[in-house]
């Protein structure tokens, strides 16, 4: 792996943590306390951040820095996904121990 596929992967990943986060650059660079345009460079990846700034970016996307390098960070349409799915299956299983509940209930009552 070269600095352009790590400057790339950088590039995509504050992106792609900022739009999870629904947040515009602007959002983002208030947050890190950086400009935009300098954020915007980072995110095309014609720019490195020195480590503080990487920091400060890591820090307002409530991120480890090490996270930011990750090769295989979900998009934000597979994040929306998978917490879609999760949310589902918690309705599910609320739904069904409501039910069971009830049901122990009832059984309670006519044993009593």
């Amino acid at each position: 792996m070269d600095g352009n596929e790590i400057r790339g992967i950088l590039a995509q990943n504050i992106k792609s943590f900022r739009d999870h986060r629904k947040w515009s650059q602007a959002d983002l660079a208030a947050k890190a306390d950086i400009s935009i345009p300098f954020l915007s460079e980072i995110e095309r990846g014609n720019k490195w951040p020195y480590p503080d700034n990487l920091a400060k970016i890591a820090k307002a996307l409530n991120v480890q820095v090490h996270e930011l390098f990750r090769k295989e960070i979900q998009s934000s349409k597979e994040q929306d996904f998978t917490a879609m799915v999760i949310n589902e299956m918690l309705t599910a299983q609320k739904a069904a121990a409501e039910t069971v509940f009830k049901q122990f209930l009832v059984q309670v009552k006519q044993s009593s």
